[in-house]
């Protein structure tokens, strides 16, 4: 007799609490509660509902799955093995093993199948509301009637962790605010952290919560009822105009007699014996990591997912008929191409801005160079945390985000984000995941404390994302300590993968923005200025994107071969050039060397960082931040800041903190042992 409805689901589900359980057991470390608690859900959307090729896991309108409790990541691996990913039993038998495909969270770039690099719990949920934003929005840009080339879902899992962390509040505000209809989001909602019970620590009405947000609720599924969750799912679906929060009672370690429902079944392997009384309780006979045959065939999705694949290819080869130039530019972008023509608006608009030799604010800089770069390039999506008009993100290219009581968005290119930070640099590597975009946003540079962890995965996960970081240093004034930036550049340069760029004028300025755009697998942060800046006159700008190049030579003030190089960034490139002027004066030559991008500048050959910071030649750097950071090139000297600002106008504070010509030149004095 075949397997009923019930006892084949019933196989599936317990399929992933065997893998989950014996893979656990045999790293002795990991979380194998939430696949144990959560796998009839994951029966539920993953073999009734999410469109997926496992032959084929970069398909572009594939629904999207994120785990955000990434904990348990041995959920996300089992699945991918049992619907037929290339990710054999092998795989998961060396879980949490060095260079295996299954490490301890989801990692981006390392299992096929894995849309986003979850772990830091809350961030997960948020690159959904990113990857379900592109998808409005592309949508939005390029469906038309009987063409609906961009139609799909993006799915979260995510736990009380997650719901705790204070970037689910930001994120999911934004989701309902956005209307994301096509986000469907399912709650383990199991009352177990690592700690305990979290009825002592988290009492919040989840539910009203969410209704607050604008979102859909399905309260109260029993997240062990494969059709209650399926039905659920179904009625997510069909919103028009909202995002749907799906909360499913579960027991974490389902299945264990004496771990479910506990705190020991979160963060620690079951134990042999334990493991031996949860076969026995699931009346599972099998050997560790062996899968019965009815069991993969219940589960494999390859001929479904080569079906959906084939109808979409079908139906984007009508829309390709019918809109050509459409599905040509819809490919460019999702395939993260640049237009042809980009190399040639890059040089116009660095030529333009050496040619003008404006004196400006670099973040004003900015904003002229994303006037000429939005106007080229469609898919460049900006933002701003609740400082659109201090950080000049906006062009007469990018209209406000905006949408109507339906849903439907107006097509706006700007976005804003309101106070939020972290919640804006998580949803914008959402974006940048999903594809078709390239995202930037902006806040001020103090503040990217709070968007760090998001900066940082970014990183991990090669994005191009770019932020802009506006009022850089002590220069914004007034405002006083808390907004003046002391440490943050040096800390942004000590992620690895994040190039920073600290530009001293418009031309810098539209180079770093020529680099950040043109680099697909780095994000990029660009660190600006609110008060204006000379333009310094060069010989020439092809070296600039090299991170660092000579500014100003001795000959350039009547002097011969230098004696000292000073190496300065941003705004006190100024600074630089003016103290070369008084040194020429009392006879002392230097280089003036301007050095926007320290890790672009790391990169090059040893023969051009020689040519640009020759052995032997003292080096003073000159940069209104921490002195420590600058000591890695040798420098005999560093005019910083190592204090906390002040608040007072621009001016006194440089004079103050000592960030004159006068006070470098004399510091290049001492440095080559001469008497102030």
């Amino acid at each position: 007799m075949g397997q009923t409805a019930d006892s084949s689901t019933s196989l599936m589900a317990n399929a992933i609490r065997a893998l989950a359980m014996d893979a656990v057991q045999q790293a002795n470390s990991g979380h194998p509660g939430a696949p144990m608690g959560m796998a009839e859900i994951a029966v539920a959307l993953w073999r009734r509902h999410l469109k997926h090729n496992p032959a084929n896991p970069q398909w572009h309108d594939r629904d999207r799955f994120v785990l955000s409790n990434g904990h348990g990541s041995m959920l996300i691996y089992a699945l991918l093995h049992l619907t037929g990913y290339d990710l054999p039993v092998e795989e998961l038998r060396n879980f949490r093993v060095l260079h295996s495909k299954t490490p301890g969270h989801p990692e981006l770039g390392i299992t096929p199948g894995v849309e986003t690099t979850t772990g830091p719990l809350g961030q997960g949920i948020t690159n959904a509301v990113g990857m379900a934003l592109a998808e409005k929005l592309l949508a939005k840009e390029f469906n038309r009637d009987g063409h609906a080339v961009v139609n799909h879902h993006t799915y979260a899992f995510l736990g009380d962790g997650c719901l705790m962390e204070g970037i689910s509040h930001e994120a999911c505000a934004l989701a309902g605010a956005w209307k994301l209809n096509k986000l469907i989001a399912l709650y383990d909602d199991n009352g177990i952290s690592i700690d305990g019970k979290v009825a002592p620590w988290f009492i919040d009405d989840t539910p009203k919560r969410f209704e607050a947000y604008g979102w859909n609720v399905i309260a109260n599924v029993d997240g062990h009822d494969v059709d209650a969750v399926d039905a659920a799912i179904a009625k997510a679906k069909a919103s028009s105009d909202k995002p749907t929060l799906i909360c499913c009672k579960t027991a974490i370690g389902k299945g264990s007699p004496n771990r479910a429902g506990t705190a020991k079944a979160h963060g620690e392997a079951l134990g042999a014996e334990e493991i031996k009384l949860t076969r026995e309780a699931l009346g599972w006979t099998h050997e560790p990591f062996v899968i019965p045959e009815q069991a993969y065939e219940a589960w494999d999705c390859r001929h479904t997912g080569l079906a959906a694949e084939s109808a979409w290819v079908d139906a984007f080869e009508a829309y390709g008929k019918a809109y050509p130039e459409l599905a040509l530019e819809l490919n460019r972008r999702m395939n993260g191409e640049l237009p042809k023509n980009f190399a040639q608006t890059a040089v116009d608009a660095v030529v333009a801005a050496h040619t003008k030799g404006e004196t400006v604010a670099s973040r004003k800089a900015s904003q002229i160079a994303l006037e000429a770069f939005t106007g080229a390039l469609p898919e460049l999506l900006g933002g701003s945390a609740d400082l659109t008009g201090s950080n000049l993100t906006n062009t007469s290219h990018t209209p406000a985000l905006r949408f109507e009581a339906d849903g439907a968005s107006n097509g706006g290119r700007h976005i804003n984000y309101g106070v939020r930070e972290f919640g804006m640099a998580a949803i914008m590597n959402g974006v940048a995941l999903h594809g078709g975009y390239i995202p930037y946003g902006g806040t001020f540079l103090t503040f990217s404390d709070y968007s760090r962890n998001a900066i940082r995965m970014a990183a991990l996960m090669k994005l191009r994302v770019v932020h802009v970081f506006t009022h850089d240093s002590i220069g914004l004034g007034e405002d006083g300590p808390t907004h003046q930036s002391i440490e943050h550049a040096a800390s942004l340069r000590l992620i690895p993968g994040l190039d920073v760029w600290r530009p001293a004028d418009t031309a810098e300025t539209t180079v770093a923005w020529t680099m950040a755009i043109s680099n697909s697998i780095r994000p990029s942060a660009l660190l600006l200025s609110r008060q204006n800046l000379p333009y310094a006159p060069k010989r020439g700008l092809d070296e600039i994107a090299k991170g660092a190049y000579v500014l100003a030579e001795p000959s350039e003030v009547g002097m011969k071969k230098a004696k000292a190089v000073i190496i300065a960034t941003g705004s006190e490139v100024q600074l630089a050039m003016r103290a070369q002027e008084l040194l020429a004066l009392d006879g002392i030559a230097v280089r003036v060397v301007s050095m926007p991008s320290t890790s672009v500048f790391d990169r090059q050959d040893a023969a051009y960082k020689k040519s640009v910071l020759p052995a032997g030649l003292p080096r003073i750097a000159v940069e209104a931040g921490v002195t420590d950071y600058w000591w890695k090139y040798g420098c005999a000297a560093v005019v910083g800041i190592d204090t906390y600002g002040e608040s007072a106008p621009a001016p006194a504070l440089f004079k103050h903190f000592g960030f004159t010509a006068e006070n470098v030149a004399a510091t290049v004095k001492v440095a080559l042992g001469k008497k102030r």
